[in-house]
């Protein structure tokens, strides 16, 4: 997620602005061919979806493009993908993603939204730490792993072990970072 400049601006469709739409539509469009069994097309387009992440926060901060349109469209787009995939793999038979984890990785994300929403209105800042970076990119290698599963028709014996392993990893860590964020909530509420 792109982390506040120390200048925001109104402005509207600027080009991070502009790849964090592209990463909205690549989203739909990935959850179309999930269902479809497209899974190598989905795996590139999430690769794509999940780099954009990356990109337009860099481009905003780099040359100071950080906009209020921004800073609600960017952590819009970062839920709707990853919690939307992981919905969609829990979804598919085989797939290693169990329901009750695609749970776990949406309530913590409306959890951390609505407390982040509630601070920053109060004037306290509550930017991504590193256990929330980390937790990000738990979350992708184990959608990545998935994919590989899914799209494999002879896959390796050891992938279905290595998606369990980061399954299990983005989960802990979903779940980590998610208890930091909270402990960081009550401390900053005491102060407001």
């Amino acid at each position: 997620m792109a982390e506040q400049s120390a200048r925001t601006t109104s402005g509207g469709m600027n080009l991070p602005n502009q790849i964090t739409v592209a990463r909205l539509i690549v989203s739909v469009i990935m959850f179309v061919t999930i269902p479809l069994g497209w899974y190598w097309i989905s795996l590139i387009l999430f690769v794509l979806a999940a780099g954009t992440d990356w990109l337009d926060g860099y481009i905003a901060r780099k040359y100071n493009l950080v906009t209020q349109l921004g800073r609600i469209l960017d952590p819009f787009a970062d839920k709707l993908l990853i919690c939307g995939v992981f919905i969609f793999l829990a979804a598919e038979a085989n797939s290693g993603i169990a329901a009750w984890m695609a749970v776990i990785v949406v309530a913590r994300e409306l959890l951390i939204t609505a407390i982040r929403s509630f601070l920053e209105t109060h004037g306290a800042d509550f930017s991504a730490n590193m256990a929330g970076k980390l937790k990000m990119v738990f979350q992708c290698a184990a959608v990545v792993a998935s994919f590989l599963l899914l799209a494999m028709s002879d896959a390796p014996t050891w992938l279905p072990m290595v998606v369990t392993a980061l399954a299990w990893l983005a989960v802990l860590s979903t779940v980590y970072s998610g208890a930091g964020y909270v402990f960081k909530a009550i401390g900053l509420l005491k102060t407001l």
